[in-house]
């Protein structure tokens, strides 16, 4: 049973890397083309409101989605913590704990942030230039 126990939790710790992984390649890949469109759209958009008004549209989107991932992230980090720490202590009842270092979980919860940190300012850059360029 233990070992069953130990494949689930591997088994999650696995799916909750993918998701992450989606997560952010959507978020970054959307800002990037939102960047690219609405860049292009700038310069046109001086004698054209409707071109300010998609603009506008792409900055909502822009920030839809980057506070979805962003929450997506954080309640990955979240399920990844309480998945690990569960680990943990199966290797401390079986007495294999010193196998596992548990500083790993700082670990995680930096590459996490630092995840967050990238879409955000990918984001935040998406926003910004094509305002600047307009």
């Amino acid at each position: 049973m233990l070992e069953h126990v130990h494949n689930h939790i591997n088994s999650e710790l696995q799916q909750n890397t993918k998701t992450d992984t989606i997560f952010i390649l959507a978020a970054i890949l959307l800002n990037l083309i939102a960047l690219a469109v609405n860049s292009g759209m700038a310069e046109e958009s001086r004698d054209k409101d409707n071109l300010l008004t998609v603009m506008f549209l792409f900055v909502l989107l822009i920030l839809v989605v980057n506070i979805v991932v962003i929450f997506g992230l954080l309640k990955g980090k979240q399920t990844r913590k309480k998945l690990l720490n569960g680990l943990i202590q199966m290797y401390k009842d079986e007495g294999v704990d010193k196998y596992y270092d548990s500083s790993l979980m700082t670990n995680y919860s930096t590459r996490y942030n630092l995840f967050i940190m990238v879409v955000v300012f990918t984001g935040v850059i998406a926003v910004i230039v094509p305002f600047i360029l307009r």
